[in-house]
């Protein structure tokens, strides 16, 4: 279905009710304060945007105890198989898309186990698709697309909180069993209520009245940083800080790939460049042949049988 069609099946809010609704959030608060912005000095400006965006760590670490428990649920459905799965509208869905399509690169994630999901499809990523965000069955729609299951991970992403296509995905899901959560900036929002995980990040007014990519868009972009971040290391894709399953793709992660293997193992350069290339390039592969003392078969066998945590794994080469 393309997003003219999709447009044409909408059935948008009366005006007056969508007015009243947006009256009553947060993040679309009228500033007074602010309402001569435009003739203070760029530098002053500035200085007062600085100043609204300090404000946004203070309300994540809020709700730290709610992220994690949400980062915790959702390890454990990866930990199974599942997928973790993106769903907004507008800003809310780049950011989605943005931090799954970091997740393959950084933590050699397959391209099918992180998902952006945005409402209007890949062209809503650079232009607006009218009236897509407005359908609670557009987004059943995506999500039946790409099958999703009870063992995956919906979170859904609206500054507002009130975004039909957020809501419908949780539901969705929901109904299906899956995972659910939903990051929203206001309390008390809908799409909090429909979750089993609701995490609400309340950054306040926005600079520019309702413009939500500011504090609002920076609080979500750090929450999904957090969500991949932690899930991914929960599942053993780092060690210690080091990102151990980066995929070295181009000539600066293939450097950082053997940067990571110096700071893991304290090996020469020359030891390093060998268990690369018996490795295959694999960083978790080649520190575990240095420090295990394992050669790569065996390296690849231990990893396999402790779920690619490289911990584990040196513990089950000690004792060999």
């Amino acid at each position: 279905m393309t997003p003219t069609e999709r447009t044409e099946r909408t059935h948008p809010t009366d005006p007056t009710d969508l007015r009243a609704q947006l009256d009553t959030l947060t993040t679309e608060a009228f500033r007074p304060e602010l309402a001569e912005i435009d003739r203070r000095s760029t530098l002053d400006i500035a200085r007062t945007m600085n100043a609204e965006d300090a404000v946004v760590p203070a309300a994540i670490a809020a709700r730290l105890p709610e992220i994690a428990a949400a980062i915790d649920a959702t390890a454990a459905r990866m930990a199974r198989g599942g997928r973790l799965v993106y769903a907004g509208a507008g800003t809310a869905g780049r950011l989605g898309v943005l931090d799954a399509s970091e997740c393959p690169p950084t933590f050699n994630t397959d391209p099918s186990q992180v998902l952006g999901l945005i409402a209007g499809g890949p062209p809503a990523l650079v232009t607006a698709v009218e009236g897509a965000e407005d359908s609670a069955e557009f987004a059943a729609e995506d999500l039946t697309a790409i099958g999703l299951t009870a063992i995956d991970t919906v979170v859904g992403i609206s500054a507002s909180g009130r975004t039909p296509y957020a809501i419908g995905a949780v539901e969705h899901a929901r109904a299906l069993g899956a995972l659910t959560i939903g990051l929203s900036c206001n309390a008390g929002s809908e799409l909090a209520a429909a979750a089993e995980h609701g995490i609400e990040i309340v950054v306040g007014p926005e600079l520019l009245t309702g413009s939500t990519r500011l504090k609002a868009g920076t609080a979500q972009k750090l929450v999904l940083n957090m969500l991949s971040t932690l899930t991914m290391i929960r599942l053993g894709k780092t060690y210690g800080n080091l990102m151990v399953d980066v995929r070295a793709s181009n000539d600066k992660l293939r450097a950082r790939s053997r940067r990571i293997v110096a700071l893991a193992t304290g090996a020469d350069d020359k030891e390093i460049e060998a268990a690369l290339a018996e490795t295959d390039g694999e960083v978790k592969n080649a520190i575990l042949t240095l420090l295990g003392g394992v050669d790569a078969p065996t390296a690849a066998r231990l990893l396999d049988a402790c779920d690619g945590h490289l911990r584990a794994a040196l513990e089950a080469a000690a004792k060999l």
